[in-house]
């Protein structure tokens, strides 16, 4: 099995069947090996800043030289076992439809008018707090958790796999995991996530920028606002304190004619976000399920770009 079939067989192995919980998961296994390393990192070397930075080599090298052996030894036996390692370490990359399904478990609490499972519901996919929140703002987390997410959670190890097989994939995930354990600017993580936080921005860089106009034209066969999709994303993606993950949402508010941003509150510690798009149209709760169908349909295009990407570059 080639490489683009590969790729396309994981892909929809994750719309169909997404992440069971009962199911052996590498990422999972990333973050409980980072959360491991941290401690003895910490005493071993002084500086928090390298630390870090070993971290970071532990855990990404680790990873990516497990992913290269398990397919190897998988191969020894049998092409196709190698294949179907392949299948399942670039299936384990790809978050669709748990992202996808998440947003629609608040949408349905929403319409049958239950705030309190909404929030549990909105709270499985966003750090702020929650406990409080109203229906828009509600409506608000869920939208931006999509539109952030489509690129770490999907494109980008699209673009990985993509690029460099499922070990590149898997090597993307690790940096991803790191950031979201170490990624994070207070007292414990500001100077040992540093360089988490830095190689995620890295890595995620080019995949944000391919995934922009992939939104812009998703928005068009949607009938959405596919002008003001791209207006947005040079507007306000800028004014967003991540380089990347501005892109997406500004893209999202823009194609739906919404405002993302406000005030978050984190551990009751208030954060104002920058204001992304423009209030057109009032945020509702049917406004999750178009972003839904946007990420879904951008994942598509993304999926199908990226491999005709591969092709004529490596068959010039």
């Amino acid at each position: 099995m080639n490489l683009e079939l590969e790729i396309c067989t994981a892909f929809l192995l994750d719309l169909l069947i997404g992440d069971p919980r009962f199911f052996p998961h590498p990422v999972r296994l990333m973050g409980k090996l980072a959360l491991a390393a941290e401690p003895p990192l910490r005493k071993i070397i002084g500086n928090q800043k390298i630390a870090g930075v070993f971290a970071v080599l532990l855990v990404v090298g680790s990873s990516s030289a497990a992913a290269w052996l398990a397919i190897a030894a998988a191969s020894s036996f049998h092409p196709w076992a190698g294949s179907a390692v392949s299948v399942y370490l670039l299936y384990s990359c790809f978050a669709t439809k748990d992202l996808a399904s998440h947003a629609s478990k608040v949408h349905r609490a929403l319409q049958v008018d239950n705030l309190k499972g909404a929030r549990k519901a909105v709270s499985q996919m966003v750090g702020r707090d929650t406990t409080h929140l109203e229906e828009k703002e509600i409506v608000r987390a869920s939208i931006e958790s999509v539109s952030e997410n489509l690129v770490d959670g999907i494109t980008a190890p699209l673009f990985f796999a993509v690029l460099g097989g499922p070990v590149a994939a898997i090597a993307y995930k690790a940096i991803n995991t790191l950031d979201s354990t170490f990624g994070y600017k207070n007292e414990r993580f500001l100077l040992f996530g540093w360089a988490s936080a830095r190689l995620d921005d890295a890595a995620n860089y080019l995949p944000a920028r391919l995934t922009a106009p992939l939104i812009a034209v998703a928005s068009l066969c949607l009938r959405l606002d596919a002008a003001g999709a791209i207006q947005a994303i040079f507007r306000d993606a800028k004014n967003h304190p991540s380089p990347n993950s501005g892109i997406s949402e500004a893209a999202f508010a823009g194609a739906m004619r919404i405002q993302l941003g406000g005030i978050n509150y984190y551990e009751g510690i208030p954060s104002v976000r920058p204001l992304m798009g423009r209030p057109m149209t009032l945020l509702s709760p049917r406004n999750i399920l178009t972003a839904n169908n946007l990420m879904l349909l951008t994942a598509l295009f993304c999926l199908l770009g990226f491999l005709a990407l591969r092709i004529v570059i490596f068959s010039a």
